[in-house]
């Protein structure tokens, strides 16, 4: 009897450990102190934006007479669509090789592949911009004059196309490479969280691979691929200085990609006048980035909630 009540006598003191302690402590301060940046980051924004929204725009440097919101919406505009476009180039690529990775490629060859793809993430992103705007953007000025030419009638391609091929098309190809890794690291892991039952039974009842893919994957997977979406939409509308290098910009609202006449994005305005700006124009640009917060936030609250909604999935048991 001694021997047997023991361990169960015991068993209650373990949750009073020195180690558990100290880890349970550290790790619940690490959560308080991520709240307490996030307020005061957020505290910080709306104090120092209040000025430029209650002042006389005519007294504002940055402003010169027009309201914030006017002086912003062409800012948000740009934003919303060169990461859109990033977006739109980034997710089937991603998908692609994270599947390649995960269901198609040989064992070695996709520990090459993925250990390249997580190196393109540790590229600082001023090396981006330099490559975009010193390389990249003359080797497409050709692609841009053909599509003019064949396809002007389209809207996104009408226009006159700029001589230096530094587009917001060019900066959103140069976000698409940079949210490519983020994409394809979170893609290629949900690919291969798929349960093996699931992917042996479909290949057992007849499918080819790309049926079982399609069948057991992909639905598996949906809520990943789309979190990793957003994901890397969050990063694509935050990126600053790739962007200021390569876009030759204006506070203009257009659809068209080709011109030398391009919207601009919130954090590359920053970075071009933040510098020259001065009294209530520096609140003005911390207004323009109380806007950006929001919307990175709102984008980043939407992720997880899709993530939290996908670990209840019950067939990932």
């Amino acid at each position: 009897m001694s021997t047997a009540t023991a361990p169960r006598a015991a068993a209650p003191a373990a949750g009073r450990r020195p180690g558990d302690i100290v880890f349970s402590g550290t790790a619940l301060g690490a959560g308080i102190l991520i709240l307490l940046v996030l307020a005061a980051v957020t505290f910080f924004l709306v104090v120092q934006s209040i000025p430029a929204l209650t002042e006389d725009p005519a007294d504002n440097p940055i402003l010169k007479g027009e309201s914030f919101l006017a002086y912003v919406w062409p800012l948000v505009f740009g934003t919303i669509w060169s990461s859109l476009i990033a977006l739109a180039f980034a997710t089937p690529l991603s998908i692609g090789i994270a599947l390649f990775i995960s269901h198609y490629a040989p064992r070695k060859l996709a520990s090459v592949l993925g250990y390249i793809i997580d190196l393109l993430a540790a590229i600082p992103s001023v090396v981006y911009g330099l490559w975009g705007a010193l390389t990249f953007s003359g080797f497409l000025q050709p692609l841009y004059a053909w599509l003019n030419e064949n396809l002007g009638w389209f809207p996104l391609f009408a226009g006159d196309v700029s001589a230096t091929g530094r587009t917001i098309l060019t900066a959103s190809l140069v976000l698409t490479v940079m949210i490519l890794p983020i994409m394809t690291a979170i893609c290629r892991e949900v690919f291969l969280q798929t349960p093996k039952l699931h992917e042996e039974a479909a290949l057992a009842l007849g499918a080819t691979r790309w049926e079982m893919v399609r069948m057991a994957v992909f639905p598996f997977a949906r809520g990943g691929m789309v979190s990793a979406a957003m994901l890397a939409l969050g990063r694509a509308l935050g990126e600053t200085m790739a962007v200021t290098m390569v876009l030759s910009a204006s506070s203009v609202v257009t659809f068209e990609l080709l011109t030398p006449t391009n919207p601009s994005t919130i954090p590359a305005n920053i970075a071009l006048k933040f510098g020259e700006a001065h009294g209530t124009g520096v609140n003005a640009l911390i207004a323009t980035g109380l806007v950006l917060f929001v919307a990175t936030f709102a984008v980043n609250a939407l992720a997880r909630w899709i993530v939290s909604r996908r670990a209840e999935f019950s067939g990932a048991n």
